[in-house]
């Protein structure tokens, strides 16, 4: 069983997907630059593009982007010319928050120290940040860490960074949307996990890469705002 939540001193959040509606910026994007042709396209027709796009250019989200819009562009026959690439860039910083996010983030962060676990780089997060209201206390991303997840030393040099502010590793709850990047290797490394699953009652992963395994959360919740609910209950 795991621990209450209110035995719990740190939450780590993974940002894109779990807080910000990525999915949903991208299918916006897509469907606003690439005209009719994008328009009729489904949404796995999208993510699957996309999904193949950023694996062979898993650079910086705040310049890399752009590659992947070209690539996916390519695979699916929109256009490809730089201002429309470039347009699709800046869009990834405008992604936006789920509806229960920030509110959630504010109760959360009366009871627990918030930290940001995420793949987005320095100035892409703190777009995301802003979004968000700025409610984290502490952020660890792939700048500071030279990996992204599921990398299992991205986990690592979190646990080592909230040591050093006096957290031991059971006091953190990682909370975070993917099963792929997060959920499992978290889970690996000794942390106590918080699935989020925003797309429950929906087919497939999306715009995440499938998992080998599902793993069992210790905590499952469809949204954020019930984790904050079931928090304030616990206290």
């Amino acid at each position: 069983m795991p621990a209450p939540l209110n035995q719990y001193k740190v939450l780590t959040f993974d940002v894109v997907g779990t807080l910000i509606d990525f999915e949903s910026g991208v299918l916006a994007a897509v469907r606003q630059l690439g005209g009719a042709k994008a328009a009729a396209l489904s949404d796995d027709d999208i993510f699957g593009p996309y999904i193949r796009g950023r694996d062979a250019h898993y650079g910086r989200s705040s310049f890399a982007m752009k590659d992947v819009y070209l690539s996916l562009a390519k695979e699916l026959g929109l256009p490809d010319d730089s201002a429309t690439a470039d347009a699709f860039q800046l869009s990834v910083l405008r992604w936006p928050a789920f509806a229960d996010s920030v509110e959630a983030l504010q109760r959360l962060r009366r009871r627990f120290r918030l930290v940001a676990m995420t793949n987005a780089d320095r100035t892409a997060f703190s777009a995301y940040s802003a979004t968000l209201g700025n409610p984290f206390h502490d952020s660890v991303t792939c700048d500071e860490t030279g990996v992204a997840k599921p990398d299992p030393r991205f986990f690592a040099f979190n646990k080592g960074r909230q040591s050093a502010f006096g957290f031991q590793q059971h006091e953190i709850l990682h909370v975070a949307q993917s099963q792929y990047h997060d959920i499992g290797v978290a889970r690996e490394q000794g942390y106590q996990v918080c699935w989020i699953e925003r797309r429950q009652g929906q087919k497939g992963f999306g715009a995440t890469p499938d998992p080998k395994e599902v793993t069992t959360p210790d905590y499952h919740y469809a949204t954020l705002a019930q984790l904050a609910d079931a928090a304030d209950a616990a206290f």
